[in-house]
């Protein structure tokens, strides 16, 4: 007789790819300008310093990764096999990609690839900015919304994220 207090094996529940993509490109490229701006608040430009902040912000974003990852795991709340948590953390992949073109920025400037001093972190915010309306765009057209109010979305999207972004710092 089988054990009737034993739940089934229930399988990894995928994340549905668009939801997963926005969920990552969002927390991605607010997470990337939050640590620009926390990151150089003090004045540091030196090389060293812009290759110091690339790692840091890609340790973060790993680390941003596996706990949203981890949390999806545990909250799902049913019986899990052996490697759905790796399952859970591959589905965090977006949240790295979007981290990447800011990684990218100052560890070029670390690099020697642009001036180290005043402007790169413009540049990463603005780079951030762009990806948000894109992703408020992109969305908006996946929900059958016409050009005009996709652009509208796709804006108002972008200036959420910059006040989100702009209130973290201050706060810091």
């Amino acid at each position: 007789m089988a054990d009737s207090t034993a739940a089934a094996v229930e399988p990894h529940r995928q994340h549905d790819t668009r939801e997963a993509v926005l969920f990552g490109g969002v927390y991605g490229a607010v997470l990337a300008s939050s640590m620009v701006a926390a990151l150089t608040q003090y004045g540091h430009s030196s090389a060293a310093s812009r290759r110091y902040d690339a790692a840091w912000l890609l340790f973060t974003a790993l680390a941003s990764a596996l706990a949203h990852g981890y949390a999806h795991y545990i909250a799902e709340r049913t019986p899990h096999r052996r490697w759905d948590v790796l399952l859970a953390l591959r589905d965090e992949w977006p949240l790295i990609v979007v981290v990447l073109p800011t990684v990218f920025l100052l560890a070029g400037a670390g690099w020697g690839w642009w001036p180290t001093k005043n402007g790169v972190e413009y540049a990463a915010f603005g780079l951030n900015t762009v990806i948000l309306f894109a992703l408020g765009l992109v969305t908006a057209r996946w929900s059958a919304r016409s050009w005009p109010a996709a652009m509208l979305i796709g804006a108002v999207d972008a200036l959420l994220g910059v006040i989100v972004v702009v209130a973290n710092a201050l706060i810091k």
